[in-house]
């Protein structure tokens, strides 16, 4: 637990604005090399020593020694739209309670995590082009198949060891990139559109795989007035991915379409593609498959909803994911966890914790 303690105190440390000369005039020691190798893990906290530190910052002995939390380890980036800041610091608690579960029973189970993390050849300096085909390349490696959405959050965790968490977010939160040392995670609003929740699943791939080289905000608005450089190749990035040219070439010409014929086609394969109208439509005019007068004359209402009258949400996603699903249900199984703490860290009733595991196709625990 040394490099958790530390990195503990360091979060805090930073939470109240007090430099490592202050700490550690706070915590008795001859200078701040003392505190700095706490932080960074390099020498272990003495019993004493995390008292004072319980003491210092007024937080409970389980703010340094409970596994299931992230504190000062994860680094997020949320993908959502006018959420206030302090709710938004309380989900990214529960949130990293859903993580640090899935990171400490895998271990216990003897789950090792991914030895290489991939990574994509791009800079902010990368041009639309360079990164479109990027993607493209990355789905035919992938085998995303004819329909990519579909196949992309399994391809993510098996593929690439991303943990995909579905997920009941706070209102304003469509989804959320986080890398921990040893994890990349992924948490999507289950209860968006099918093509909202697949943008953003490719959107937040994208950050994964270029996080060293271009780390996304920690707050990242859904419809910013002016996007930053790196959420617009994001967007380019995931359309490409989601809609490549191979797939695009199955629905043949596009040019010849007007008025109503192109704006049904529009919808009708944007449901096939399990992404939006919207979307479809920018990704054709950019692959130079729809003129810029086929563009100024769609009536983007007709597009809303890929044309029905309502939002089509039909079923979400199961909570979570099977993945995870099968680490807590083993972690259960063989005693590493009860299922009131693991009920209570998920935040479900206890008997729901059957229909979970059901909803992947997951054995339960005997108990349940």
């Amino acid at each position: 637990m040394t490099i958790t303690i530390g990195a503990r105190i360091k979060a805090l440390r930073e939470q109240q604005r007090l430099s490592q000369d202050a700490l550690s005039d706070k915590f008795g020691f001859k200078d701040r090399q003392t505190l700095s190798a706490i932080e960074t893990g390099e020498r272990k906290v003495a019993a004493d020593e995390l008292l004072r530190a319980v003491q210092i910052f007024g937080v409970s002995l389980d703010y340094f020694t409970d596994p299931f939390l992230l504190a000062g380890e994860g680094r997020f980036s949320w993908r959502q739209t006018g959420v206030d800041g302090e709710k938004l610091r309380c989900y990214e608690e529960a949130a990293g309670r859903f993580i640090a579960l899935f990171r400490t029973l895998g271990r216990q189970v003897g789950q090792e995590p991914q030895l290489f993390r991939r990574a994509l050849t791009l800079t902010k300096q990368s041009s639309f082009d360079d990164v479109i085909n990027v993607a493209e390349r990355f789905a035919a490696e992938l085998q995303l198949g004819d329909v990519p959405a579909q196949r992309l959050a399994d391809v993510m965790a098996e593929k690439l060891g991303i943990l995909v968490l579905m997920v009941d977010p706070i209102e304003g939160v469509s989804g959320a990139a986080c890398q921990l040392p040893e994890l990349d995670v992924v948490l999507i609003n289950r209860n968006e559109v099918a093509g909202r929740r697949n943008f953003d699943l490719a959107h937040e791939l994208f950050h994964i795989l270029t996080w060293e080289k271009m780390p996304p905000e920690y707050i990242e608005e859904v419809a910013p007035k002016k996007k930053n450089r790196v959420e617009l190749l994001a967007d380019n990035f995931a359309s490409a991915l989601l809609m490549p040219s191979a797939v695009l070439d199955r629905f043949g010409d596009w040019t010849q379409l007007v008025g109503s014929a192109l704006a049904d086609r529009l919808n009708v394969v944007a449901d096939e593609l399990l992404v939006t109208a919207q979307a479809l439509k920018w990704r054709l005019f950019n692959a130079g498959r729809l003129t810029r007068g086929q563009l100024l004359v769609i009536d983007d209402d007709v597009l809303r909803n890929n044309g029905h009258e309502k939002p089509q949400k039909l079923d979400p996603p199961p909570l979570f994911s099977m993945p995870f699903a099968h680490v807590l249900a083993k972690a259960l199984d063989e005693g590493k966890i009860s299922m009131r703490r693991a009920a209570s860290i998920l935040d479900v009733p206890i008997d729901d914790l059957a229909e979970l595991f059901g909803a992947h196709g997951v054995e339960a625990p005997y108990e349940l």
